[in-house]
């Protein structure tokens, strides 16, 4: 997919950069994979807000997504390539050889017409889904399981993809893109090839407006307010708040480590790479 300019008739049209969907499903969603979607707002059942910064956006209906890919040894065709708002990357809607139709994250590459398989001795090609011991080293994949049957887990936003280094035994060892490196069971089942859409990361809003359409409403910063409201706020003129880093809570907004699980400690191999 390519990107998209516009002639700067307006403010927002001069600085707007939008991923080409010319290319996608221009109709509705195939209506027996959908359900509504209730919007809180970012209130609680007390109508307290707990999550800041959450409200209004267009309403849209959830695509019901098939993260597990268990029709196994059977084919399906790609009927079309559809935009979903609820995530970054374009879904697929996919008919199997018994007519059941699902919905499955599209890889790139992936076309209208093109046949794709899960399961055991299945070709190594875009799309295809199989465990993780079954794929060569060196292979990118996405939409990986960290627990086999759990569905997919990793790798499932746009232009994203994991890279199998090889095995250490019982597991599969994943090289990341955030840079980390960690064992994953090989039983876990995989899709061949990257993420669609990959020109999401290069995306300019242009305005506020655009923002407002996706549910997200204005911030204030923590300088601007009043001691009573925020760590950071309170002092004479333009005072850049006199402490390190906080959420309105207290907690570091620069990069401490909050990771509690241990469990799967054993299974990282090397940490991500730090945030520069």
């Amino acid at each position: 997919m390519a990107l998209k300019t516009f002639k700067p008739y307006t403010k927002s049209t001069r600085g707007t950069v939008v991923a080409d969907k010319s290319n996608l499903w221009k109709g509705s969603p195939y209506k027996p994979l959908t359900r509504g979607q209730n919007f809180t707002g970012g209130r609680n059942n007390y109508g307290r807000i707990t999550s800041r910064h959450i409200g209004g956006g267009s309403k849209h209906k959830f695509r019901v997504i098939d993260f597990f890919r268990k029709k196994r040894n059977i084919s399906a065709t790609v009927d079309r390539i559809e935009y979903d708002p609820n995530r970054t990357a374009y879904i697929a809607l996919i008919t199997y050889e018994d007519k059941e139709k699902s919905y499955i994250i599209c890889p790139q590459g992936l076309k209208q017409g093109d046949k794709i398989d899960s399961g055991k001795n299945v070709e190594i090609k875009i799309g295809n889904s199989l465990e993780l011991k079954d794929i060569p080293p060196g292979t990118s994949i996405h939409n990986v399981e960290l627990i086999p049957g759990n569905g997919g887990k990793l790798a499932r936003s746009a232009g994203s993809s994991i890279t199998l280094s090889g095995y250490d035994g019982d597991y599969a060892i994943l090289k990341l893109s955030s840079g980390e490196t960690r064992k994953v069971n090989s039983s876990c089942v995989a899709t061949i090839g990257v993420v669609s859409n990959p020109d999401q990361k290069n995306i300019k809003i242009g305005k506020a407006g655009r923002n407002r359409w996706r549910g997200k409403r204005p911030q204030t910063r923590g300088v601007a307010m009043n001691p009573v409201d925020h760590p950071h706020g309170g002092g004479e003129g333009k005072t850049s708040g006199g402490r390190s880093p906080v959420s309105p809570w207290g907690q570091s907004a620069k990069g401490l480590k909050t990771r509690r699980p241990k469990r799967s400690d054993k299974l990282i191999i090397t940490r991500r790479r730090k945030r520069k």
